[in-house]
């Protein structure tokens, strides 16, 4: 019997609706973004790398996409602290997930918390990059 647990990107993006409802004000949330971002875990120096340095990201974001058709591993970082906290929210939701999942699952959740609507547009240029990058990856694994 397997007793590992799936990861359901569904039930994260839930999660994250859930937990940006206790901040009403946008001030609050975007203090939350950052504590968010805060939390990641660094990459190391010599990770930092030209060839994992995200192009169409006006901040810099590296990312590390590695693993199989049945798990994707997201490892990821930036020099801003805004990106830092929208990049834990898309690891949150996506890391561990199989190719099929990342596919399939829409990161409604950026809609539902009124992201799209109060992020820069360099921003939310940055966000579809990533979103672009783990889901070309994803699709070429299967």
């Amino acid at each position: 019997m397997n007793t590992s647990i799936a990861h359901d990107p569904i039930a994260v993006q839930d999660e994250i609706i859930d937990d940006f409802s206790l901040f009403p004000e946008w001030l609050d949330r975007y203090q939350y973004l950052i504590d968010l971002g805060k939390k990641l875990e660094p990459l190391a120096e010599d990770e930092k790398t030209d060839d994992k340095l995200l192009a169409g990201c006006q901040s810099q974001v590296w990312l590390y996409l590695e693993g199989d058709a049945d798990r994707i591993t997201i490892r990821a970082n930036s020099d801003a602290a805004i990106v830092s906290g929208l990049i834990a929210l898309i690891t949150r939701v996506y890391s561990g997930c199989s190719a099929k999942q990342v596919l399939e699952n829409k990161p409604y959740f950026i809609e539902a918390i009124g992201l799209r609507s109060h992020l820069s547009p360099t921003r939310a240029t940055g966000l579809h990059a990533r979103l672009n990058a783990i889901n070309t990856y994803a699709a070429g694994l299967l």
